[in-house]
Order: structure tokens, then sequence, then C-alpha cells
């Protein structure tokens, strides 16, 4: 009988040894979101209701597709701040080829993501091969596109009044919504990316040390394209949900979306200075922006507050990287 026993656990003991290393790395990150759950659903009582679950759920897909991009160019040591600037460029785009050239809105889609991966393919080679700051690359790209956009549509939504066109923003397949649906996609290919292949291993390489990363073989160069073009191509896909979502593309409508994207991936433990990070602990952070800022506004708190609680947020999960760093480098 204790044979059987022991069987058993030398059995299960490797899912439970991951369970445990799972909410050891994201354990204070995990009890964030727990408390605050916790405290909106006391604070309000509209919190809990099915409907605003399942409205919780629609608004954090976007900015968790986002997240899950944004993860693994933190991850090697990078950062895109022009991915608001994107979701306005690919809606607008959209909008216009439905709209005025009468195309068709799957052919408009596929142009979309095609406009986003390609503008993460030029970040990637002007960082990789001109040795630039990506701060400074994507900022520049940022007004580049913000521009682009503008004088596209000249400064005026593009409003879209089909039924197609609204149907991935605000259709349900069941219960659930479809953007609930693409958003749980992204997370478990995403996932499955950067833990379980050899690309997922080279992100790590890249931000843990360049140049060893390099001498072991690695392609760096490539692998820093690929990151930013998996960004822009994700960054697409928001940004077509997005604008499914109102019905129209503006110029506008992507402003600030970088700052929760990089919020959510900091709040789930990513290392700023690359090297280090998880989707899960992503996707947590995400669940602490979303319930946060959908628990404001049932609670009634003015957009500029809420501007200010989030980021006092942010700079406490930076802190809190920050503190943990500074044990993981005196543990070596």
């Amino acid at each position: 009988m204790s044979s059987i026993t022991k069987h058993k656990e030398e059995k299960s003991s490797p899912l439970l040894t991951k369970l445990t290393s799972a909410f050891r790395d994201q354990g204070s990150a995990a009890v964030g979101l727990v408390i605050i759950f916790i405290i909106m659903s006391i604070a309000s009582s509209n919190f809990l209701t099915l409907d605003n679950l399942i409205n919780v759920g629609r608004q954090i897909s976007i900015n968790a597709i986002l997240a899950v991009g944004m993860t693994f160019v933190i991850i090697t040591g990078g950062i895109d701040l022009s991915v608001g600037a994107v979701i306005a460029l690919v809606g607008t785009f959209w909008a216009t080829t439905v709209v005025n050239y009468n195309a068709p809105i799957w052919l408009g889609m596929i142009l979309a993501l095609a406009i986003g991966t390609i503008l993460g393919v030029i970040k990637g080679a002007i960082i990789s091969t001109q040795k630039l700051p990506p701060f400074i690359v994507t900022l520049a790209m940022l007004t580049i596109i913000s521009g682009a956009s503008f004088v596209f549509t000249g400064g005026r939504p593009i409003s879209v009044n089909t039924d197609a066109f609204k149907m991935l923003g605000r259709g349900y397949v069941g219960p659930i919504p479809i953007p609930v649906i693409i958003m749980i996609i992204v997370v478990i290919a995403g996932h499955f990316l950067l833990k379980r292949t050899n690309f997922g291993r080279h992100v790590h390489a890249v931000g843990g040390n360049e140049e060893a990363a390099r001498l072991c073989g690695v392609k760096v160069n490539k692998v820093i394209v690929k990151v930013y073009a998996l960004a822009g191509l994700l960054t697409a896909l928001a940004g077509i949900i997005l604008s499914s979502r109102l019905a129209s593309g503006s110029p506008t409508v992507g402003d600030g979306a970088e700052l929760d994207a990089i919020a959510a991936v900091v709040l789930g433990g990513t290392n700023m200075m690359g090297g280090s990070g998880s989707i899960v602990g992503t996707c947590i952070g995400v669940g602490i922006i979303g319930i946060l800022g959908n628990g404001l506004n049932l609670l009634s708190v003015s957009s500029y507050n809420q501007m200010i609680i989030k980021g006092l947020v942010m700079l406490f999960a930076i802190w809190i990287n920050n503190i943990k760093l500074k044990k993981l480098a005196k543990s070596k």
C-alpha cells in the first residue's frame, strides 16, 4: 500500500512542482489581483453581476492581446511606445478600405494585419541593425504613424455601419464575447511560444545577455525583428477588434494604449531590463488593471483620477520589481 502511495506521489510531483513554482513566481501579483477583486466586490454591488463580469472580459481583451506582444518585446530588453499609433492607423485603414473602396471586410482585415506586422519589422530592423535605443526608435515611429493616421483621415473618424464590420468586436459565440475567445487563443499561443519553443528560449537569452546569446549561436538581430513583428501583428489584431467594437476608425482611438500594456507587463513581474517574464504574469497584470478600471468606473471615479491611481499602481509595481532584482543580485 505504501509503495502505491509513494508511486502516486512521485508521479504527481512534477505537476505539483510546476504549480508551486508558478505560484511562487507570480505570488505577489496574484495576491494583488485577489485583493483588488475582493475590494471591488465589496465596494460595488454591481461588480459581481454576470453582465459586468462579461463586460470586464470584453474590456480587458484588447489590452491582453497588446500585452502579450509587449511581453516578448520587454523580455528582449526593448519597449514599444508606438502601439497606440499603430492601433489608430490600422483601424482607420480598415474602415477606409470598407467605406471608400468597397473592399471585402476580410480583405481589409488581412491588409491591416499586414500593415501592423510590416511596421513591427521596420522597428525591429532599425533597432537591431542600427543599435539604436528602442525607446527613441518607437517614440519616433509613434510620431510618424500618428501623423500618417491624421493625414489618411483628415483628422476625422470614419464610421462603418455594417453588421459584418461590427461582428468581431460586438459578436458572441454562445454567451462568450468573440474578443474574449480571441484573447484566450492569443494568450495560450503566446504562452506556448514563450515557454515551449526555441524562439521563446532565444527571446529570454537575448534579453538576459545579448552578447552571450550571440556567442552561443543565437541570431540576435533576427530574434529582435521577429519579436517586434509579432508585437506589430498583435497590435493590429487589437486595433481591428477595437475598431469593430466602435464601428469606426479614428486617428485618436489608440491614445495611451501602450501605457496600459506596459503597466500590465510590469505588474505581472516581467523584468523591465529584459531576460525574464511570463505570459501568465502578464495576464495577472491585465486582470489587475482591468478590474481596477472597471471598479473605479462603477464607483463613478473620474477618468483623471483613474489615471493618477493607475500611475501610482505602476510605480508601486516597478518598486516591487526593483526590490526583487536587488534580492536576486545579492543571492548570486
